[in-house]
């Protein structure tokens, strides 16, 4: 097993990792960590000593003084180097940096530095450092105005709010669950070789856009599945990953459970569940009362669930949160619930009679890759 801390554990990427890590239990173990760590060197100290890795992301991306930005990101280096080397321990250290460690901004040059202390640092413990040159992050729950253009976009079309364009360059993008999955299967490498490394590799992207082509894109969603609830054209997986992302900034208590319009004449009832422009498979259960289907969750998977006779209790509840969010579903009124990724979520019959529900999801089901991690909500 090996022991695993990350710095920065509650950030948009911290969370996503530390979230990832817990996906394979038998391998990893999570060391938890927070930011009182940097203030209390003791705690600190303490946390280095339990890590056979530490993935270093903590770091200040935004400030009113530039110059205290940078004295804040190299003080956060020099004080895990110091609690290392007053233990005498040498931990595998990955380290996120970014593309920006080429420009002259104080940013950059706090990544540039951080990353130079930890190659020293290495070289001078026998130990072994990785550095990622990252491109831009996105994907799901990031903070709006804050961690990606696309979190804005994506927060302020689902929102009622306009999304503006500053600047329309050619961005490059990485989604955060391809970078976890890289970092999971990186750590094992170089803790199981013999040979120590100072490395620094530059992640490489998976979209190539400008601004405004994401904004097409984004408004495409909102137009179509935000407005009418239709599942839009998703081509590839960064299409997926794209549609996670602006899914997860839909109010579901606003939204949800969507009411369907059921058609009655003398054969009984007609209701159209769903539409869609890409494929997937269809699913239909019947549950007798009392009984809960699910407690689950899917880190990429697009779902739907339609009640069409009976009585439904829907819970929903993110990963690594206590909230749990509840949706009454009645089959005298059919309506659905779509289940955002990185929430467990399940389905009870509270009636009392058999419940008939439906069930699409975007993809066929593979036994050998299903993405669906039991935990109860």
């Amino acid at each position: 097993m090996i022991r695993i801390g990350i710095t920065g554990q509650t950030g948009f990427l911290g969370t996503h990792l530390f979230n990832t890590l817990g996906l394979y239990p038998d391998r990893f173990i999570r060391i938890p960590f927070s930011d009182e760590c940097f203030t209390d060197q003791d705690k600190l100290r303490s946390f280095v000593c339990q890590c056979d890795v530490i993935v270093h992301l903590a770091a200040v991306i935004r400030h009113p003084d530039p110059v205290l930005l940078k004295e804040i990101n190299i003080r956060l280096v020099y004080k895990l180097i110091e609690a290392m080397e007053a233990e005498e321990v040498a931990p595998y250290v990955l380290f996120s940096s970014s593309t920006q460690e080429a420009l002259p901004n104080p940013y950059g040059e706090s990544k540039r530095m951080g990353r130079l202390l930890l190659e020293h640092w290495a070289q001078r413990n026998d130990a072994s450092v990785t550095s990622l040159i990252l491109p831009n992050l996105f994907g799901p729950f990031g903070r709006p105005e804050f961690n990606s253009f696309v979190a804005t976009f994506c927060y302020r079309l689902t929102h009622g709010q306009a999304a503006c364009i500053e600047s329309d360059n050619t961005v490059f993008l990485l989604y955060v669950g391809t970078l976890c999955r890289y970092v999971v299967d990186k750590i094992p490498l170089v803790i199981q070789s013999a040979e120590r490394i100072t490395e620094c590799l530059k992640v490489p992207h998976e979209i190539e856009c400008s601004v405004s082509d994401m904004l097409e894109k984004l408004t495409y969603y909102k137009e179509t599945y935000f407005d009418k609830g239709i599942i839009p054209s998703l081509k590839d997986c960064n299409d997926v990953n794209l549609f996670n992302t602006f899914r997860s900034y839909v109010d579901h208590l606003l939204r949800f459970p969507v009411r369907l319009t059921a058609h009655s004449d003398n054969r009984g009832v007609y209701v159209e569940t769903i539409r869609t422009e890409t494929g997937g498979q269809v699913a239909s259960s019947t549950t007798l009362p009392g009984i809960t289907r699910g407690n689950h969750y899917h880190t990429r998977k697009v779902e739907r669930f339609s009640v069409l006779r009976g009585k439904a209790l829907i819970c929903l509840r993110k990963v690594g949160t206590s909230e749990v969010f509840s949706f009454t579903l009645d089959g005298n009124e059919p309506s659905y619930v779509d289940i955002p990724v990185w929430y467990v979520h399940n389905i009870t019959n509270i009636g009392d009679e058999v419940l008939y529900t439906q069930f699409w999801v975007n993809e066929w089901y593979q036994a050998t890759d299903s993405d669906t991690y039991v935990e109860s909500v």
